[in-house]
């Protein structure tokens, strides 16, 4: 699944294609995907212009002055920039069609598993941050509300292992699977101990290995995953760095010793047993 990374890889990709456009059409070639598409966007958006994008957690958000696509890769979504009548293939769900100086472009969106989502948030029905699927999120890791201090108070008194804490969403947003496991390798943190149990300072150096990770891993696109594919057509290579993630068996690249794979909550998880304690 296209974690943080791959979804701010794509908002940069898109965004000078939309921002300041205006909608010529939207094109729904089936009834949803994850839940249904909101009917009412092939009348509703055209004639529009796209003021901005912006991304929280997982979700690309494509804002209008009346209101904001939420839009969710899923399993195997991407993205592209199209020129129009370009021919749509087999899994090829929905299109936004915009104005541009050199004509129109095509938005759009493939996604062979489903699990993805298109939804709209109408201005009238209040603030995004309270949209369902929004307001339960924690805090960017990419700004300024977000610290070790942060970790550190949200986890007094919880049992359930740090990796697990991470993933939830509800302390800090967008730190997937992969990012955890090298987030966690560069902390020097064992992905099993009891969030509860680490201190401050162990927090405020995962807090900086996070933001470090995640910025290293937009710069190179994103990691290649299995379904990614960025809105250019290339995959990220952040996966070149990778120092314990998918390397079970493999020897560390600082201690020597041989990577671990474990199951935490259904995920995979690999880490260095001399170098996270």
């Amino acid at each position: 699944m296209p974690e943080l990374p791959e979804v701010e890889v794509t908002r940069r990709g898109v965004a000078p294609h939309l921002e300041g456009r205006a909608v010529q059409a939207v094109v729904l070639r089936r009834s949803g995907l994850r839940w249904p598409f909101p009917p009412q966007l092939p009348q509703s958006l055209p004639g529009h212009t796209i003021v901005g994008t912006g991304r929280r957690g997982k979700y690309l958000l494509i804002h209008f002055a009346h209101g904001s696509l939420i839009v969710h890769l899923g399993m195997s979504g991407h993205l592209r920039i199209l020129p129009p009548g370009y021919p749509p293939e087999k899994h090829d769900h929905f299109d936004l069609v915009v104005d541009g100086p050199d004509g129109r472009q095509v938005l759009r969106m493939n996604d062979p598993r489903r699990f993805g989502a298109v939804l709209w948030h109408d201005a009238a029905d209040g603030a995004l941050e309270d949209h369902l699927l929004l307001r339960g999120l924690g805090v960017e890791p990419l700004e300024d509300g977000f610290s070790g201090r942060l970790l550190h108070q949200h986890t007094r008194g919880r049992s359930a292992a740090v990796k697990q804490v991470l993933l939830a969403g509800d302390i800090v947003v967008g730190v997937g699977n992969i990012y955890a496991c090298e987030s966690l390798f560069r902390a020097g943190i064992n992905p099993k101990t009891a969030a509860g149990r680490i201190g401050l300072a162990r927090y405020d150096k995962l807090a900086e290995a996070i933001r470090v990770i995640l910025a290293e891993a937009i710069v190179q696109g994103g990691s290649t995953l299995r379904d990614f594919i960025s809105v250019n057509g290339q995959s990220g290579y952040f996966q070149q760095s990778y120092f314990v993630y998918d390397r079970a068996g493999v020897p560390c690249r600082v201690c020597a010793a041989p990577i671990r794979q474990i199951k935490q909550g259904q995920r995979s998880t690999f880490y260095c047993v001399n170098c996270q304690k």
